[in-house]
Order: C-alpha cells, then structure tokens, then sequence
C-alpha cells in the first residue's frame, strides 16, 4: 500500500481533495475516522515496521488531526495524539529496535508525570480531562522522541514522511473552501477569524496550514515529484498561503515563514548555490509574498494589515501578543513563588482564584512547563532545547536544513498554540532523527530536473 500510495502521489492528492469535499457530509467524518485508525495498524503489523511504516502513517495522523477535530471524525477530540502514540509504539514493539536508546527522553516522560501529584482542581471539574488536556502533547513528543532519536531514516522516506504529512491537509484546504461563506459577506476585523477557519479554531488551522506551506515548499526546491509538475504545486502552494492568511491567525503564518527561510538558507549552502542565484531566488520569493499579501489585503478590506500589526478594525493599536505576554508574567511569579509546581492544568484555576483579568488556559508551552512543574519544567524545557542542537552541530548542510527547520517549527508553535494538537511534539522528533543516503536522493532530483527540462 505504502508503495502503491508513493508512486501516485497526484492520484492521491486528488483523492484527498474528494475526501474534503466529502467532510462536508455527515455521514464521511465518523468512516474516514475510524478508516485512517484501523487500516495502519493491520499495515504495521503485517509488515513489522520494516519500511517505517509506523512512522508514516504517525506522520499521517498528524496532518488530519485538525481536519478531523473540525468535521467531528474522531469520537474523543485527543485521539489524533492517542493514535500518534499508539502507532509508533507499535513500530518499536513489532519492528526492528532501530534507534539508540534514549534515556534523555525516558527520564523527561517519567518527570513529566511527577506533576500530576500537585495537582487539584475546583469541585465540578474533571481530574481526568485536566491532565490528558495538558500532557497529551507533551507525551506524544516524548515517545515521538524515543522512537526517533538517532534513528537512520534515508533522505528519500523523510520526502516520504512529509508527504504523507501533507496529504490530508488538501482535504483540510478543500473543506475550508467549502465551508468558508461568500468572502464579500463576511466583517473582517482585527481578531482570528472563524468563518474563514471552517468554524473550528483559528489557530490550530493556520498551524495546520503552515506546516502544508512547509512541505510544499521543500518539495518544490528539492526537485522532488509531487504532481509531476512543478507549476502545480506551486499553485497549491500559493493557496495555502491564501487561505492561511484569510484565518488572521498570525501564528502559524509566521512560523512557517521564519521555518521555511532558515531551510532555505541552509538547503542553498548544501547545494553551493552562487550568490547571483540566490538573489534571484529571494526577488522571486519576495514577488510572491508580496502578490499573495496585497490580494488577500485587497479582499479583506485592509483589515489583514491592522491584524499583522496588533491593531483593532478601527486602527487603535492593541497588544499584539492578545494577552500572551499578560498570562507569562503571571505564570512566571508563580513559578518563582512555587518551586516544585503548582500541578498540571492548575495554571488557569490560579488566575480564576487571584481574581486575574486573563483566566484562559496558557498558549504557551514554555511558561506551562514552568509554573506547573517548576524546577523540573526548567529541567524538561532546558532538555528539549539542547538535544536537537547537538544532532544539528554535527550535520552537514542538507541535514541542517531539516532539523533547523523542524525545531524552529517546534518551538515557535508551543509559543504561541501550546501542545494543543500532536504536530509540535511530533515534528520536535523529527529534528532527532539521523538523515542518511543523501547522495541517492540527489540523483533522483538530478532525473527529475532532467525529465522536467525534457518536457519543455
């Protein structure tokens, strides 16, 4: 299946566009569910992990957690996390033990799981749903980690895992048009807009879409067949920066730009690309974001400039952070005032009981792990931020780019959306993993330029 899916990677996009059509029917959602839960794991099963299957089709799970959180496909709203886990357990238990042993990422799980002692919550409220909000994400990064840690993944199956990654998000893209009512119809302001984001969460969608605006990319300078020809996917590449600006949600936007510049800087470096290319590269680049912007500008009325610079629809300025600087100071004082933690999923209870004026739960993971753990949250953070960088020091180039570019995409999602979803943790593991086989990867794009400059 796996190979059948990879050498038709158009047939399947188009299918994946029919199955974001079909999310707009009841009926599909609760059948593409349950569909993409069950058929993997026979698939790991059945062939012991042998070609990463676990991790392709974790990889999977992670582009349709969204899509499938707005149509309702999953019956509990955490198990796009649950099935991340499960699936790469699977491939460590029924394959090959092909990474190096983690104990960095085994002692951060079981440190993780020391704050559920301090934690309490008001009468009324469940214990259960408080902690598995907060550390779902947190422990999918974790045996995400374990499972990826230093383990050899040829260049060619990360392309794989990408892709796979991308897939569902054409369904996601797809359902977004056909939800989305007509854009003249619609007040634009200086909020997040949910009309635009399929009724579901801003934020998690332009996150979404910022990790699709990613992958397009790499694909599109690496060379690589998507659809067979370049143009197409740089078309797909271009709406997905449409709808996700049409979201004015800043946060995913931004990440995938700050990630794909510091890919493509190191991927030019890896491939010794002179300075007249590069150049000629960064205009073209520039043309089109500025095209993109200016015509979204346009339909919204202006008001998409007022949300990139923190102002309101009448143009008074606000704080552009929405409130995120507010609740990390607060989480900051109660990390100074409570060294070993004020519990898991606490942090909003203490605003509510101080009588604060924010009391909505953190966006950010970084003053989470802190107020809630303490001193073994510094620990945690200070272990997640080193280890990646290590493996990026000792890579060349072509590795750089990835691991760089995973990272960043990382940390800047868990400052400004948390560990809402599994994509962060997930592809915080991806910066882990030992890139190999490069040299067969650049053969394959050599024939491809070639086909590609046969055919015009």
């Amino acid at each position: 299946m796996i190979k059948l899916i990879l050498q038709n990677k158009l047939v399947f996009i188009l299918v994946h566009l029919a199955f974001g059509y079909l999310g707009t029917f009841s009926f599909f959602p609760k059948i593409f569910g349950f569909g993409i839960i069950l058929i993997p794991i026979y698939f790991i099963f059945n062939s012991k992990n042998e070609n990463e299957e676990a991790l392709l089709f974790a990889a999977y799970i992670v582009g349709a957690e969204v899509y499938i959180r707005m149509t309702s496909g999953f019956i509990f709203y955490e198990t796009g996390k649950y099935i991340v886990i499960l699936y790469l357990l699977l491939g460590m238990f029924v394959g090959k033990f092909k990474q190096i042993f983690s104990v960095q990422y085994v002692f951060y799980l079981l440190l993780l799981l020391l704050g559920i002692i301090f934690t309490k919550v008001p009468e009324g409220e469940s214990l259960r749903k408080n902690i598995l909000f907060n550390l779902s994400g947190p422990i999918v990064l974790g045996i995400s980690a374990i499972y990826c840690y230093q383990r050899k993944v040829s260049a060619q199956r990360l392309m794989d895992v990408l892709y796979f990654m991308l897939l569902p998000l054409f369904s996601m893209i797809i359902y977004l048009y056909f939800r989305t009512p007509d854009l003249s119809e619609i007040v634009f302001g200086g909020e997040a807009n949910f009309k635009t984001s399929g009724g579901f969460g801003p934020n998690q969608v332009a996150t979404a879409i910022g990790l699709g605006m990613f992958i397009l990319t790499v694909y599109i300078l690496s060379n690589k067949q998507l659809t067979g020809l370049i143009y197409i996917a740089a078309i797909f590449l271009i709406y997905f920066s449409y709808r996700g600006l049409l979201t004015f949600s800043r946060g995913g936007i931004l990440t995938a730009i700050i990630s794909i510049a510091f890919f493509v800087v190191f991927f030019l470096m890896y491939k010794k690309i002179s300075f007249t290319k590069f150049f000629r590269y960064l205009m073209l680049a520039l043309v089109f974001i500025l095209s993109i912007w200016i015509y979204t500008l346009d339909i919204t009325n202006g008001m998409l400039n007022n949300r990139y610079t923190g102002k309101n629809a009448i143009g008074v300025q606000k704080d552009i952070t929405t409130g995120r600087v507010d609740i990390l100071k607060i989480q900051m004082g109660n990390f100074l005032e409570n060294p070993l933690g004020i519990g898991v999923g606490n942090g909003k209870y203490e605003r509510l009981k101080k009588g604060e004026a924010i009391t909505a739960a953190s966006h950010n993971e970084v003053g989470r792990l802190l107020e809630e753990h303490g001193y073994i949250g510094f620990i945690l953070l200070i272990t997640l931020i080193t280890i990646p960088l290590f493996n990026f020091l000792k890579g060349n180039s072509y590795q750089k780019a990835f691991i760089i570019a995973f990272y960043l995409i990382w940390f800047l999602t868990i400052n400004h959306s948390a560990m809402r979803i599994a994509l962060p943790g997930f592809v915080y593991a991806l910066s882990l993993l030992n890139i190999t086989n490069i040299d067969e990867l650049e053969n394959t794009e050599d024939e491809n330029l070639m086909i590609a400059e046969n055919e015009y």
